[in-house]
């Protein structure tokens, strides 16, 4: 099979479009021929290794990817929730390649009114939203959100998210992806270009932050007392070491290099979560539902093929995609 793979770690990625196995399928495993696959900033920061490494540290050669849709064409022994034929949709690394062998918590049934290409765009994107919203940040009906970067492929889920949750949402955005965020949901939009969102919003419940750096360091100055800000691009900290089970040592490396966030929060008297995203089955069952009832929607900036994964890696890296980038691997049979 084909397969994008990263042969050294590197500042400069170097995909390389390879010939490889098809996955051996574990008792525990369902094989997946995947018919389009998704490009996450993760695909991208992983590969340039740095302290990255600290939590991806795959041996090289590795296939790249994580988000994927397609069609199961096997099952081991042991798998109960799977059959061959099911249209399904998951993360799990090594997604850029023709086939790929999970375990059934990394994957679910595909909502029954997308196609792969679409599919593809949900579950990273989904479930970092529903874990940052739904289990760090436990937003409720009524309460104020800030999602940073809206427009992108998480920030766009996040609205739509966050609305369905019942919550007032703020986005920062540029003008003229003003109407298209408002589309999925926002209710009030800040132009970064033309406004530091520190000074126009007060007494928020919650910040998920999507960028880190300064915006960061800001949005704890917006918050009520209590209130959390929830990171997927910030410092991770000794809390998330412990989540991760990383050595003592790890541990107190990120304690330090958290620091000086951890102080911020606390002098604001809020709190600070990083995440690192997690499978289950159960939220992609959740956000299948929701897609069904048309309550929330994927939303895809460009189409490239298997090919062209080096060329997807560079657009996703400018970072300026409206929702997701997508790779098609072989032609969409629905």
């Amino acid at each position: 099979m084909e397969a994008v793979r990263i042969h050294k770690y590197s500042k400069s990625i170097r995909p390389q479009l390879d010939e490889v196995a098809v996955p051996e399928v574990q008792e525990n495993e369902v094989l997946v021929k995947i018919h389009a696959a998704s490009v996450n900033p993760i695909d991208f920061k992983a590969a340039q290794g740095g302290i990255m490494r600290l939590f991806f540290n795959e041996k090289t050669p590795y296939v790249m990817g994580h988000d994927f849709a397609g069609e199961v064409v096997q099952t081991g022994k042991c798998v109960t929730k799977f059959h061959v034929g099911e249209a399904v949709y998951g993360m799990s690394i090594g997604a850029f390649a023709e086939y790929i062998a999970v375990t059934e918590n990394q994957l679910a049934t595909m909502p029954a009114n997308l196609s792969y290409e679409e599919a593809a765009a949900l579950p990273m994107a989904g479930l970092t939203a529903y874990q940052a919203l739904h289990d760090y940040m436990h937003l409720s009906a009524g309460q104020k959100v800030l999602i940073q970067a809206g427009s992108g492929g998480v920030g766009s889920f996040a609205i739509q998210l966050a609305k369905v949750l019942g919550a007032d949402v703020a986005t920062t955005t540029s003008a003229r992806n003003r109407e298209f965020v408002e589309d999925l949901g926002a209710d009030k939009v800040v132009d970064y270009h033309e406004q530091n969102f520190a000074e126009v919003l007060k007494h928020y419940d919650g910040v998920f932050d999507t960028l880190g750096g300064d915006n960061l360091m800001k949005a704890f100055k917006i918050l009520k007392p209590h209130g959390t800000v929830v990171s997927i691009n910030g410092i991770p900290d000794a809390r998330t070491a412990v989540e991760l089970d990383l050595p003592l040592w790890k541990k107190y490396l990120l304690r330090f290099a958290a620091r000086k966030i951890n102080k911020a929060a606390d002098e604001r008297q809020v709190y600070y979560r990083f995440i690192f995203t997690r499978d289950s089955r159960k939220a992609l069952n959740k956000i299948r539902k929701w897609v069904e009832a048309e309550r929330i929607r994927p939303v895809i900036d460009k189409i490239f093929d298997l090919s062209e994964t080096k060329e997807a890696l560079a657009y996703i890296q400018e970072g300026h995609a409206r929702g997701k980038v997508i790779i098609r691997v072989t032609e969409n049979e629905i």
